[in-house]
């Protein structure tokens, strides 16, 4: 059985629909994916309803975090949470608090670039999040479009980066509530790729077992921003606070290089996160 648990469609910044992102799990050879969008469940029902015959789809949402959530040294983290109940009034209010603040953030990032002449017009990038988050690589497609970049990453490194003068740093959850808030709505918290230094600052073991302690129950150990050195130290941090690890993708369509189902979850694993789960079930036969 092959699994990736961390999937991403138009609906935050992937380039798939929902659809297309099972179409194309299924030509994978996947028996089973994650939909994780950035902080926003819309869509689960077009998952739900358009699920091809033996594909198991796990509905979840990768939240963004910080820890510690103020200051100058907050550190950037998301968390993957799986099998919730998205009408959890506390959730749903979190994540419709960040997807406010990333529209907003976006708008002044588009401002910015054009103050500095920049020709990037904001009904574009609105356009491409295709009624989702708006976020960095929808700005970052719509300066490819005009020229400026030749690539989605050419286009973060040249104008999207945390250094950068149109920079805007947006809102985010205390990675310690998100993890309690995840649990109160009957879900599982899986910490995303918490050792991927290429996007940034990466917490620490004592950060880990702080999160464990809150309820935290699984790191995404398999994933394609982690080294191999990372994925063997991650399993020995896990073995240490009995936390589950799993794999993925982080699969965004065209929108990076990386294909669906490059790494995955055992079996096993799986089992237990349905088995811990009381929010709500996979869309399955």
């Amino acid at each position: 059985m092959r699994i990736d648990l961390h999937t991403h469609t138009a609906r935050s910044d992937g380039t798939d629909s929902p659809a297309e992102l099972m179409a194309a799990a299924v030509a994978a050879g996947l028996d089973v994916i994650a939909l994780t969008d950035h902080d926003t469940t819309a869509g689960w029902a077009e998952a739900a309803a358009q699920r091809p015959p033996g594909l198991t789809v796990v509905p979840g949402v990768e939240l963004s975090c910080a820890s510690p959530v103020t200051g100058a040294d907050a550190i950037g983290v998301h968390l993957l949470g799986y099998l919730f109940d998205a009408e959890h009034p506390a959730f749903r209010d979190a994540r419709v608090r960040l997807r406010e603040s990333r529209h907003g953030r976006a708008e002044e990032m588009v401002r910015r670039m054009r103050a500095s002449g920049l020709p990037i017009e904001w009904d574009r990038v609105s356009a491409l999040a295709a009624g989702g988050p708006v976020g960095r690589p929808h700005m970052a497609r719509a300066l490819v479009e005009a020229g400026l970049a030749g690539t989605v990453d050419e286009a973060f490194r040249l104008h999207l980066h945390h250094g950068s003068p149109y920079y805007v740093r947006k809102a985010d959850v205390d990675v310690g509530d998100g993890v309690r808030m995840v649990r109160a709505a009957g879900g599982v918290p899986v910490l995303a790729h918490p050792l991927a230094r290429r996007r940034g600052r990466v917490v620490g073991d004592d950060v880990l077992a702080d999160l464990a302690a809150a309820g935290l129950l699984g790191l995404e150990v398999d994933h394609p921003d982690h080294t191999e050195e990372d994925r063997r130290h991650l399993r020995g941090v896990a073995g240490e606070l009995g936390l589950l690890c799993t794999g993925s993708s982080d699969y965004h369509g065209t929108n990076k290089q990386t294909p669906i189902g490059v790494f995955g979850t055992a079996p096993a694993v799986l089992d237990t996160i349905i088995g811990l789960s009381t929010g709500t079930r996979p869309y399955a036969d």
